[in-house]
């Protein structure tokens, strides 16, 4: 199994499968995830909630974590900040491409680029992760 469907097989009855996420690549590098806009993700005219976007950034950027530190420490967003550029409307489908910006032995800092299936910058969310 590799890692983006194990990381789909652990989310299982948890928030993030909630949510519908599906996870596309998983690797100490890169973790890739889609998220369909669906009506009861979204505000008024229809358009994804930015709280969802922050949900679905802040999994992907925890997941980037776990999967660069042992098996036997956590991890717990400690800041976060999102920039919103176009709304995502309901029916579309986003994707969220998350890097390292810094992995230290404490924390950990990520960059969530949220994309329309046009390659248009939906949201930018940075994130740091403390290691437990």
């Amino acid at each position: 199994m590799n890692a983006a469907a194990s990381i789909q097989k652990r989310i299982k009855g948890m928030f993030p499968e909630l949510i519908g996420m599906e996870f596309v690549e998983a690797g100490p590098e890169l973790v890739s995830a889609k998220l369909k806009v669906r009506a009861d993700l979204c505000t008024g005219g229809s358009i994804l909630h930015g709280g969802a976007i922050m949900a679905f950034a802040d999994t992907i950027g925890a997941v980037a974590t776990i999967l660069n530190i042992p098996e036997s420490a956590g991890t717990a967003t400690i800041e976060s900040k999102t920039n919103f550029f176009r709304p995502a409307p309901l029916g579309s489908e986003v994707t969220g491409r998350c890097t390292a910006l810094h992995k230290g032995r404490r924390t950990m800092t990520w960059q969530t680029t949220i994309t329309s299936a046009e390659g248009k910058i939906v949201a930018v969310v940075t994130q740091t992760q403390m290691v437990l």
